[in-house]
Formats: C-alpha cells, sequence, structure tokens
C-alpha cells in the first residue's frame, strides 16, 4: 500500500509538473514554438528550453513593476495575476484567485459608464486595449490601463481571458492636474471663467426645458488696487485667497462660485429667484468682505459692490444674463460701491443717463449749477442749534435738483471730486463768516481728498481768504481713510489739527469700524450712522445697545457724539434717553439755503423745536411712477405718488370703495397684491399683501417676478379664449 501510495504521489507531482508546464505553455508557450518553427526545428526541447526563457523573461518584466498579467476562466474569475500587482492593491496573488475580475475596479466618473462597460465587453467576449481603470480597494488610490483578449479552446468554446496591465496613475495625476488647470483658478482653487462659462450654458439650457430659475452674481471688489500697489503683488494674492474662502462659507458650492480673473467673481445659484433672498445674501457677501484682512502682518480692508440677474427674467442665455449683471454691477459701483443691485430694463437708459451726466458735470461748477445747503446739528436737549453740515447740491438746466447720491459717486469715478471738494471746503468757510455767533460749519471730506498732500494747504487757504476762525471749521472723515498707509494717515490728521480744525469721525459702526482709530486719530466728534438710528426703536433690535456702547466710548475719550437721520419722536426719545449729545434729522430741519440760515442766526440763539411722525415708519418715496391696476379683468392706469415697503399712494380711479383689492403691475413681471386702506376720490391708500423688498439701488421691488414662462401660457389661453382670464391677485397669476 506505501508503494502504491507513493506511486500515486508520484503520479500526481507528475499530473502537477505536466500541469505547470501545460500552463505555461498555454500561457506562453506559443512563443517557444514560434521560435522553434521559425528555426526549422519542431524538436520538443528546443520549445521547453524557449518557454523557460520566455518565463524567466516575463518574471523578470513582472518585478520591474513596469507591467502584469492576469488570466480568467470562462465566468470571469481570476486564475492567474502578478503577485507584486495584487500586494499594491492590498491582498497577495493566492487570495484574489476565484474573485470576478470586475470587482478590482471602480467605475471611472460618478455616473459609472466605465463600470458598466468592462463587464459588457468581457460578457460580449471583446478584445479591449488599455482600457484606464481605478482600484476599487480601499487605500489604493491606483489607475491602471488594462488589456484582455478572449480565448477559445480547440472546439472553439470560450474558455476565459488573458491579459496585461501598466500603472498610469502618474500620467492620470498629470492630466487631471492639466485638466484642473484648464478649469479651475490656480490661485483660489475655484472655477475660472472657461468652466463657470459652461456650467451656465449648461444649466441655463436644461433650466430652460424645465421651466426653472437661476441667478448669477457679479461680484467687484473695491479698492483691491490700492491694496496691489501699497502692498505688493504677493499680498493682493494672498488676499484673493482669502477672499475666495469667505465666499465659500456663505455659498457653500465651490462648483458655483468662480474667478474670472483680476478680483471678479462670479456665483450661480440654481433655483434662486426669491429677491428678498438674493439681496439678503448680495448683503451678507458684501459685508463679509468687508471686514478687515490680515496679510503678510498688515490688516486690509477693502469692499464689494455685487450685480445680481435673474434667469427667465433677466435674460435666457448665458451672454444676457452676464451682460445684464454686469450692468447691475455698473449701477452698484455708481451709487457709492459697496452694494448691490438687480437688473432691471431701466439700467439700459441710466447708464447712457450716467454718461451723459458725467459730461454736464464737468462743466457745472463754471455755470454756477452748484449751491450748498446747511443742515443743522442741534443740541439733544435743549433743541439750540450749535452747527450746520453743509450739503453740496446740484440744479441740472434740463433735468433740475440732482441727488447728491448720484452725481458724488461719478465725481469720485471721474477724477472731478478734487475740484468739487475744493469748491464745497471755499464757499462753506465763506458763507460761514458771514453768520453772526460761534456757529460751526461741517464740510466732508472724501477719502480722494484725504489721500491728497495739498488738502491741509487747501483747508489754511479756505480759512485764511474766509477770515474763519479755525475751530468753527468740523471736517467730517469717513472710516475708509484709514485703508491708506498708516504712517501718511497718521501725518495728515496732525496737519490738519496743527490747523486748529475739529475733526469728526463720520458713518461710525458701517463697517471699518476700529477701536484703533479711535486711540490714534484725533477726532473731536464720534457721528452714529442713521443705519442704527433707523431700527434702534424696533422691537427686538439691539441698535439701542450698539448706541449706548459708542456714547459711552465717545464719552470716556472726551468726544461729542452726534445721530444723524433722526425723524420721528420715538427716535429722538431713545436718542435723548441714551444720552447722544446732538442730534441731526428731519425731525428739526430738512437742509436750508445760507440765506435762510443767516436770518435764524440774525435773530438770536437758533432753537428749533421738533417737529415729526410720532412713530418711525417705513420710508417713503416720492415718485411719479405710470403702473397699472387689476381689477377684475379690467386694467386702471394710475400714477404712484410715493412708495414704501408695506404699500403706495396712488391716484387715477375715482372714489374706490376702502378693502377693494387690485393686483399692482409694476412691469417686468413684479405683481403685488394690494388693498385699498384709505380713498379720497381719485387717490387711494394701499396696503401690499406682501411687503416688497429693497433692490439694494435706493428703492423698492417686489420679492418675485412672475415667470415669463407663466405670461406666456396665460397669453396663448387668452387667445384660445379670446378673452383675458380674470386674474384677482398676484397668486392667480402663479397658478395660471
Amino acid at each position: 500500500m506505501a508503494a502504491g501510495i507513493e506511486k500515486s504521489a508520484g503520479d500526481k507531482n507528475e499530473r502537477d509538473e505536466s500541469a505547470a508546464n501545460d500552463g505555461a505553455r498555454g500561457f506562453f508557450g506559443k512563443i517557444g514554438a514560434r521560435k522553434a518553427r521559425s528555426r526549422g526545428d519542431a524538436s520538443e526541447p528546443a520549445a521547453h528550453l524557449d518557454t523557460r526563457e520566455a518565463l524567466l523573461l516575463v518574471r523578470n518584466y513582472e518585478e520591474s513593476n513596469r507591467g502584469w498579467f492576469w488570466s480568467t476562466d470562462a465566468n470571469g474569475r481570476l486564475t492567474y495575476i502578478t503577485d507584486a500587482v495584487a500586494r499594491l492593491m492590498g491582498r497577495t496573488g493566492g487570495a484574489l484567485l476565484g474573485t470576478s475580475f470586475t470587482d478590482l475596479f471602480l467605475p471611472v466618473d460618478s455616473h459609472g459608464e466605465r463600470q458598466r462597460t468592462l463587464p459588457f465587453l468581457m460578457t460580449r467576449q471583446s478584445k479591449f486595449d488599455e482600457l484606464p481603470l481605478r482600484s476599487a480597494f480601499e487605500g489604493d488610490d491606483r489607475w491602471w490601463a488594462v488589456s484582455g483578449s478572449p480565448h477559445f479552446d480547440g472546439g472553439g468554446r470560450f474558455t476565459g481571458y488573458r491579459g496585461s496591465g501598466a500603472d498610469i496613475t502618474a500620467q492620470r495625476r498629470s492630466a487631471e492636474d492639466a485638466s484642473r488647470l484648464a478649469l479651475y483658478d490656480s490661485l483660489t482653487g475655484l472655477a475660472n471663467r472657461f468652466h463657470i462659462s459652461k456650467k451656465l450654458d449648461t444649466t441655463l439650457a436644461a433650466f430652460a426645458q424645465q421651466q426653472r430659475s437661476c441667478a448669477i452674481m457679479l461680484l467687484d471688489l473695491d479698492r483691491f488696487k490700492q491694496v496691489n500697489d501699497t502692498l505688493g503683488h504677493p499680498a493682493g494674492d494672498a488676499l484673493l485667497k482669502q477672499v475666495a474662502e469667505r465666499l465659500l462659507k456663505i455659498v457653500g458650492d465651490k462648483e458655483m462660485v468662480s474667478r474670472l480673473g483680476g478680483d471678479e467673481f462670479q456665483i450661480i445659484l440654481p433655483d434662486v429667484e426669491d429677491r428678498g433672498k438674493l439681496g439678503d445674501m448680495a448683503a451678507d457677501i458684501i459685508a463679509s468682505l468687508s471686514q478687515p484682512y490680515s496679510v503678510e502682518g498688515s490688516r486690509c480692508i477693502i469692499g464689494a459692490s455685487v450685480g445680481v440677474a435673474i434667469a427667465p427674467f433677466d435674460g435666457l442665455t448665458s451672454d444676457d444674463l452676464v451682460r445684464n449683471a454686469d450692468l447691475a454691477l455698473y449701477a452698484a459701483k455708481g451709487n457709492g460701491r459697496g452694494r448691490f443691485a438687480f437688473y432691471s430694463s431701466d439700467l439700459h437708459q441710466a447708464a447712457e443717463d450716467r454718461r451723459k451726466l458725467e459730461e454736464d458735470l464737468r462743466d457745472a461748477l463754471a455755470r454756477g449749477e452748484m449751491e450748498l445747503r446747511y443742515q443743522p446739528v442741534v443740541n439733544a436737549q435743549s433743541n439750540m442749534v450749535t452747527g450746520v453740515e453743509a450739503l453740496v447740491r446740484w440744479t441740472h438746466p434740463d433735468r433740475g435738483v440732482i441727488s447728491p447720491s448720484v452725481f458724488i459717486p461719478i465725481a469720485e469715478e471721474a477724477n472731478l471730486i478734487w475740484p468739487l471738494g475744493e469748491w464745497v471746503l471755499r464757499k462753506a468757510c465763506e458763507e460761514a463768516a458771514r453768520w453772526p455767533g460761534e456757529l460751526r460749519v461741517a464740510v466732508n471730506v472724501s477719502p480722494i481728498q484725504f489721500a491728497n498732500a495739498d488738502l491741509p494747504k487747501v483747508v489754511a487757504s479756505a480759512l485764511a481768504a474766509a477770515g474763519l476762525p479755525p475751530d468753527r471749521l468740523e471736517l467730517e472723515i469717513t472710516e475708509s481713510v484709514f485703508l491708506a498707509d498708516s504712517n501718511e494717515t497718521a501725518r495728515m490728521f496732525k496737519a490738519l489739527k496743527g490747523l486748529g480744525v475739529r475733526l469728526a469721525l463720520d458713518d461710525f459702526g458701517t463697517g471699518y469700524s476700529s477701536l484703533g482709530y479711535l486711540q490714534s486719530a484725533p477726532f473731536d466728534k464720534i457721528k452714529i450712522d442713521q443705519s442704527f438710528v433707523r431700527g434702534a426703536t424696533q422691537k427686538g433690535s439691539r441698535n439701542a445697545a450698539i448706541i449706548a456702547a459708542i456714547v459711552a466710548l465717545a464719552e470716556a475719550l472726551d468726544m461729542e457724539t452726534t445721530a444723524e437721520g433722526i425723524e420721528s419722536h420715538d427716535q429722538l426719545d431713545l436718542i435723548r434717553k441714551l444720552a447722544v449729545s446732538h442730534v441731526q434729522g428731519y425731525i428739526y430741519s430738512q437742509p436750508v439755503s445760507s440765506d435762510e440760515l443767516l436770518g435764524h442766526a440774525e435773530a438770536g440763539s437758533w432753537i428749533i423745536k421738533p417737529s415729526g411722525p410720532a412713530r418711525q415708519r417705513n420710508d417713503r418715496f416720492q415718485m411719479f411712477r405710470k403702473v397699472g391696476a387689476v381689477h377684475g379683468n379690467h386694467r386702471y392706469n394710475v400714477v404712484i405718488r410715493n412708495l414704501s415697503a408695506t404699500g403706495a399712494f396712488i391716484e387715477g380711479i375715482l372714489d374706490v370703495p376702502k378693502g377693494t383689492q387690485f393686483v399692482i403691475d409694476f412691469g417686468e413681471g413684479q405683481l403685488a397684491t394690494a388693498t385699498v386702506r384709505r380713498s379720497m376720490k381719485h387717490q387711494q391708500g394701499v396696503e401690499f399683501e406682501q411687503s416688497l423688498v429693497s433692490d439694494g439701488n435706493g428703492g423698492l421691488c417686489t420679492r418675485h417676478r412672475v415667470s415669463p414662462y407663466l405670461i406666456a401660457a396665460a397669453s396663448q389661453q387668452a387667445q384660445a379664449n379670446l378673452a383675458l382670464p380674470a386674474f384677482t391677485t398676484a397668486n392667480d397669476w402663479q397658478a395660471a
């Protein structure tokens, strides 16, 4: 039996060796046979010799890590894989035998096309060459170029695959890096102009089919050039990286934020058309980007302006949408920067008007179209006028009075602010010198004027020419002057205080505040911005606490305080309670002419009794705007005389009963349901069902608009019925 066992064992060894030789011959034997035939030598020993040499060459190739081999059975399960590659996959060759070959790899992309392609090819018994596949094993982030050929036995039956593979990880990563450079900004990591343009194209094309909305925002950084010029381009690059981080924190989706180049950015916001939400986001972005930055040990402060356009309301193609968002951005920057603006068709005309205004502004001083008005600054407790603020007014020969909020930004952008500012300074000093008593005059100094080294000379010249004592001139300076070089800023403050004039910190707390400024700059007064005053009396507001903190800080530094924009008695009562020393606002007086001021001053002490509404009201905008008022099947042409967020005063319909509902059509898909609350013959006061929202540009707009798709559908329905549907509310339009 032992002999039989030995014999059986010997037979088994022979069979194993024979199988190994057959396997070798099956995988590589053709190489030796081919060589033998080429020499005309068909002897078996020669074939075996060539096969062994081939095996040694293959093993040497495998061990060099330049490539590997694999084979499967007819069911696609591994029968051979190079052991070195198996170890790279976290396994051994033996452990992987019997594993489905397709399980070794992940899909090439998130949609899984390649994962389906490999099984498909092997199921079809098709040949494939250098198919890029990614390792499926955890911790192995490798890419392989895999080739395979189906094999058949003598009877034509499929027996499996044999193939090879090569590591293409380095090439793949290099290609991905090149692709990333082509699609992403190398500095910030955000999508670049090419990538975001393609994304916007595909998004709008898909959304047009689905009748969905998509908003875009264009951002431009304010005063970024100043950082580049003063601190250098490396500092500018570091700042742009921080800007990108802040944008991503607000927007969230990295693929939707791009840097177009320079200091321009673009954001795509799919399925967002609520202008209230968009306005809030734009305000958040502006506030975030306006906070101080630390760059290479230096403190930098910039700002941002935002233009918003929404498809399909403001354009259906990417070109139209970007062009209109850019127009809105231009409007935002033109109205003082640090603002946002929504696109409207009026902006095309506004841009042309602005260009003409700039031309006219260049000659306005020479033609005597400028004058000064003076708004009283009143002691909060005694109601006595202690000074005035000089405000420049422009009366255009054709357009009438033009607001400073319109022409001052134009003057700054057109390099006209220096001659205009010098004229205001000299004129204010000249007129103040004629006033009896000790009334002070305050003059605003723009950051552009403050940065000019000649400012102290101009101030001294204006005081001397008018004969005005220096302590009666107060220069109001905004916190943005601290963006310049700190040494130059300190020298300017020293020079101005050396003249004996007073200095006031204007618009305190609006984005650039730092206690360090108050410690180093010799201010005599802090002016509390009206944005804090406006909401201070509203329930839940923290503005009163902020004002109290500012007052306490000013008292500790021996400074006066002035609250701006006081219009109602509840605001005045709060300001007095918080111990603000001075008040400025319509509750006391609107700006007056120099002659009117002179009349009050000559009469002795000028005391003004406060007069205004009992409580703060929403901002009301005086206007003459033609709109539509829809009731039932009728549309009436009416005129809005004033407008607030919650209602409007209209005229044009006679004897409308209280409680009547209208849909006010502001144009461009803006519909607001309104109820008549007051009715006086041809005039009505209406209350909106849903409050209007800020358009970011000093005006108001509806939160939502009726989609052009719905308007087109309603129009088709009307044509089919030969009559317009009876829309009674804005919701009916939405439901159309």
